[in-house]
């Protein structure tokens, strides 16, 4: 089956496209790219205050999701989309008396499946909170399927706006997954220096600030057990504002998050790295600085670092259209298995 998996990151850099053929034992990238989103749009999900903000986004981003699947030219039989988050909070807190998680992800599934006449499975993440999860990561579907190795451990780790990993043991099963957010990847790094820092090339020349870093390190989110997951709210605007960071000391931050994770791993032989922090050199020089096993990308494997997450909405949409659950509740908490996305025709 034909199938374009979309997803807008937290990063908010623009929509990842990937067409992929997929049946129960084969998954072929058959082409993968990224549409920017306008400036205006982008300051628009930044800036989002409002729900009337929400409500147009959504059917705006909708349109444009649908706009960059046709821009890709390559008829589909299924589309599945991630979109944007605007809010993502995987913890219950108390709120008008009862215990309650949320999440909410925006580009409007209808709008996609009218404009492209196609069907479209979107809103991932809320069938595993319902289910009691955490609604991420949902990656660890699809590390497990690409990078589990029988006679290797390995941890999968990408580095979008959020760093993630899925730790997989020599011949995992999937009840042996482990995944978890890390920390911040990109987010704050693409905050100081927009729209980001090519190569670490400015993070290089900086001093990091020593006091800020052991200070930040201290966050009880760091030591916490898995399952856990972390976004916007935590590294946002706030953050920026209330610890004062700067660019060298927000990269080293993403670097000793991810080793401070790696480290509680210590049979993993190789760390598989995806996402847009693949292409920070500068990043990538600490980590192998700072983490023992051996730093591979998966381009190297086979998976461009830039399409992994696209792909992988191509294949829970895939699974979604085949009636079959596809969260990992070892990774994100759930109660259960559960069938994840709403179907558009």
């Amino acid at each position: 089956m034909r199938v374009a998996g979309l997803i807008s990151g937290t990063s908010v850099d623009g929509i990842d496209i990937a067409v992929v053929d997929v049946d129960d034992s084969r998954l072929d990238v058959i082409a993968a790219t990224t549409v920017p989103y306008p400036a205006d749009v982008r300051a628009a999900i930044l800036a989002v205050s409002s729900a009337a903000d929400v409500s147009r986004l959504n059917f705006l981003l909708g349109e444009l999701f649908a706009a960059a699947v046709k821009q890709v030219g390559i008829p589909v039989e299924l589309i599945g989309s991630h979109g944007q988050t605007i809010f993502h909070e995987g913890d219950p807190v108390d709120f008008l008396g009862h215990r309650i998680a949320s999440t909410l992800q925006i580009g409007e599934g209808a709008v996609i499946a009218d404009r492209t006449g196609v069907p479209v499975v979107s809103d991932f993440r809320t069938a595993d909170v319902a289910a009691g999860g955490k609604g991420a990561p949902l990656v660890p579907y699809l590390d497990f399927r690409l990078f589990r190795h029988a006679t290797r451990a390995r941890i999968a780790l990408n580095i979008g706006g959020i760093a993630n990993l899925t730790v997989l043991p020599a011949g995992a099963s999937p009840e042996d997954i482990v995944a978890f957010d890390t920390g911040p990847g990109n987010m704050v790094i693409d905050a100081l220096c927009p729209p980001f820092d090519r190569d670490g090339a400015q993070a290089r020349v900086g001093k990091v600030n020593e006091p800020l870093l052991a200070r930040l390190l201290q966050d009880p989110y760091y030591a916490a057990s898995p399952p856990k997951s972390c976004g916007r709210e935590q590294y946002g605007v706030e953050f920026l504002r209330t610890t004062g960071i700067d660019l060298t000391t927000a990269t080293e931050l993403t670097a000793r998050t991810i080793a401070k994770a790696v480290a509680n791993y210590p049979a993993a032989e190789e760390v598989i790295v995806s996402g847009g922090g693949a292409h920070n050199c500068y990043l990538l020089e600490r980590l192998r600085t700072l983490v023992p096993p051996v730093l591979r990308t998966s381009t190297e494997l086979g998976v461009n670092v830039d399409s992994k997450e696209a792909v992988l909405f191509a294949l829970l949409a895939y699974e979604t259209w085949h009636g079959r659950p596809s969260n990992v509740p070892s990774a994100t908490g759930a109660r259960r298995p559960a069938i994840l996305g709403k179907l558009n025709r």
